[in-house]
């Protein structure tokens, strides 16, 4: 999980924020259509979370070290 946050650690606080928002945007469409035609990968959304999560983690820890 180390490496995922360390990814976004060159990333502004803007840009992860943007990134945020269109993962959110993405699993919301990913759950609505997978009602009506799942898909073969029944992890896809719980990855998304997990990349949601990793996203959200790392713009808070860059929101603190700003302060």
């Amino acid at each position: 999980m180390k490496k995922n946050i360390k990814e976004h650690d060159d990333k502004s606080i803007a840009s992860l924020e943007k990134e945020a928002q269109s993962a959110r945007q993405e699993i919301a469409t990913m759950s609505l259509s997978s009602r009506v035609n799942p898909s073969k990968d029944t992890n896809s959304i719980s990855k998304k979370r997990r990349k949601l999560a990793v996203l959200l983690t790392s713009l808070v820890q860059k929101k603190m070290k700003g302060k």
